[in-house]
C-alpha cells in the first residue's frame, strides 16, 4: 500500500470529523434531553448493528432515490457478502421487528434509537458522512394520533433544548388507491416542463416522478411552484386521517403549516411526512449584529458579509423529519404493520445550539481539588482521592504537576470550593490542609477525619 503525504493521513477523511470533548457536552446534552422525553412517553430503547445487508435498503428505499444510487457505503465481505453502512434508522427497525417477533408483543412497539448513520454525499452546512441521528418509531398503529405523537415528542426535545420558535412543515402522500390519479396528473404537468428542469429530473419522470417534487436544483424548484398537489386527490380516508393529525397538532399548541410539495425522497413514505425548521427569532438576529458590530468596531469586514450572504442564501435545514410508512412492512416481510416514525439531526441541533449561544448544560465545579506535592503526597492524594470518588465528591486533580502555585491557580478557575493540600510534610505525619477557596482560611486536619470534616462544611455553607 502506496504511503500518503503524512499531512492527510493526519486528517479525517472528507465529510467526516472528530466531536472535541467541548462539543460532547452539547452531543450528550441532547441525547440525555431526547431520551429522557422518548422513555416518559412510553418508548423503548434499540440498538442495531451499524452494518445491514445492501438488498435491504434497494428494496425499500427506491432503486431510484439518491441513497441508493448515490449514497451507500457499500462493500463486500471476504466471505462474499454484500453490506452497507446504515444510511438511515427505520428499515433497520422495521427489520428487527420481523427478526425479533415483535408482532407477538403488545401493540404499537414503540422504540427509539441513537447513532452514527453514513451517507456519501456532497459535504456541506448541515450535512456530513457521518452524522448522528436520534430517532422514535411507533410500528403497529395507523390511527393519525401517533402521527402528531411523534412530531409531539420531537417539540418537546426542541422546547427544552432551548428553542423558543419552530415551524412544522407538514403534507400527506395519499395512500396507494388514490395516488395514482395525482401520478398520471404530475406527469402529465412535468412533461410539459420537461425542457426546464435538470438532468436528473428527466429521468426521475421515468422512473419515480414523485422524487421531482424533492428537487433542490433552483430551477427545478421555480418549476416544482405550479405543479400538482397531492391533497386535491386525496381519497377521503387519507383527507380524514390528515385532518385529525392537524386537530392533534393544533390540541398541542404546535406551530405548523402545510407543505403541499413535501415528498421527503424515499419509497417507503405513505399518508403523513414531515420536516421541522427551527425559526430565526428576532432576539437571536439582534445578538449576531450586535456580535459583528462589536468585533469589527461597528463595521464588518468582507469575509464577514460573505459569510452572512452565504448564510442568507442557504436553504433552511431541517432539524428533524420522518413520516408514515405503512406498506414497509409489506415490502420487506409480507407482514402489514402500519408504522410512523422521525429523527432528529444531531449534527444540526448542536450546531444551530451553538450558533443561537444555547447551552443546554451546566458544567458542574468540582467541590474538592486535590493538591499535591511530590512522589509521596502523590502516593497518599492517590488513595484520598478514590476515598472521595466513592463518597461521590466532585473531585478533581491536577497529578502531573507538582507546583502549588500552579495547582491553586487551577483549582480556583475550576471554581472548586475546597482545595485539599498534602505535601511531604503531611504525606509524613498523616494530615491534610483543608483550604476554603473562597475565603482563602486554611485548617489541618487528620487524614482519616477528612470526609466527616468536609461534609459537615459543606452542610453548614
Amino acid at each position: 500500500m502506496k504511503i500518503k503525504n503524512k499531512k492527510e493521513l493526519l486528517q479525517t477523511p472528507k465529510g467526516m470529523r472528530d466531536i472535541l470533548p467541548h462539543d460532547l457536552l452539547y452531543w450528550k446534552a441532547v441525547e440525555t434531553k431526547a431520551e429522557d422525553i422518548a422513555r416518559s412517553y412510553g418508548f423503548k430503547p434499540i440498538r442495531t448493528p451499524h452494518v445491514e445487508k445492501a438488498e435491504l435498503f434497494g428494496l425499500t428505499l427506491g432503486e431510484t432515490s439518491d441513497i441508493v444510487e448515490k449514497q451507500m457505503y457499500a462493500f463486500k465481505t471476504r466471505g462474499g457478502d454484500a453490506l452497507v453502512l446504515r444510511p438511515e434508522g427505520t428499515v433497520p427497525m422495521m427489520r428487527a421487528y420481523f427478526e425479533h417477533g415483535m408482532h407477538t408483543w403488545p401493540q404499537p412497539v414503540m422504540l427509539y434509537y441513537s447513532g452514527s448513520f453514513f451517507r456519501h454525499e456532497n459535504p456541506q452546512r448541515g450535512r456530513w458522512r457521518e452524522f448522528g441521528q436520534f430517532g422514535v418509531e411507533i410500528m403497529g398503529e395507523e390511527s393519525g394520533l401517533s402521527d402528531a405523537y411523534i412530531i409531539h415528542v420531537f417539540a418537546l426535545i426542541l422546547q427544552e433544548l432551548g428553542f423558543k420558535k419552530f415551524t412544522v412543515h407538514v403534507n400527506t402522500l395519499g395512500d396507494k388507491e388514490c395516488r395514482g390519479e395525482f401520478r398520471k396528473e404530475l406527469v402529465a404537468y412535468y412533461r410539459r416542463k420537461v425542457n426546464s428542469i435538470c438532468r436528473d429530473c428527466k429521468r426521475r419522470l421515468k422512473e419515480n416522478p414523485l422524487r421531482l417534487l424533492d428537487c433542490k436544483n433552483p430551477m427545478c424548484v421555480e418549476v416544482r411552484a405550479d405543479a400538482p398537489q397531492m391533497m386535491s386527490y386525496a381519497c377521503l380516508s387519507c383527507r380524514a386521517h390528515f385532518k385529525l393529525v392537524l386537530e392533534f397538532l393544533d390540541d398541542f399548541e404546535i406551530p405548523y403549516k402545510i407543505a403541499p410539495h413535501l415528498v421527503r425522497g424515499l419509497d417507503y413514505y405513505s399518508r403523513t411526512v414531515f420536516e421541522i425548521f427551527a425559526d430565526a427569532d428576532a432576539d437571536t438576529k439582534k445578538e449576531k449584529a450586535d456580535d459583528a458590530s462589536t468585533e469589527t468596531g461597528g463595521e464588518k469586514t468582507e469575509p464577514q458579509k460573505e459569510k452572512e450572504k452565504e448564510k442568507e442564501n442557504a436553504a433552511p435545514i431541517a432539524l428533524a423529519a420522518g413520516g408514515r410508512y405503512d406498506y414497509l412492512a409489506e415490502v420487506m416481510g409480507d407482514r402489514k404493520v402500519p408504522g410512523v416514525g422521525g429523527a432528529l439531526g444531531l449534527d444540526r441541533i448542536v450546531d444551530e445550539l451553538k450558533e443561537r449561544k444555547i447551552v443546554p448544560f451546566k458544567e458542574k465545579a468540582p467541590a474538592v481539588f486535590l493538591v499535591q506535592i511530590g512522589a509521596q503526597a502523590k502516593r497518599k492524594s492517590l488513595v484520598l482521592f478514590e476515598q472521595l470518588r466513592k463518597s461521590r465528591f466532585g473531585v478533581a486533580q491536577s497529578f502531573s504537576r507538582d507546583n502549588l502555585r500552579t495547582q491553586l491557580d487551577l483549582a480556583n478557575k475550576l471554581g472548586a470550593a475546597y482545595a485539599l493540600i498534602i505535601g511531604q510534610k503531611e504525606a509524613l505525619d498523616g494530615t491534610v490542609i483543608v483550604r476554603d477557596m473562597g475565603s482563602g482560611t486554611q485548617e489541618s486536619v487528620y487524614q482519616k477525619k477528612v470526609l466527616d470534616h468536609l461534609k459537615k462544611k459543606m452542610k453548614n455553607s
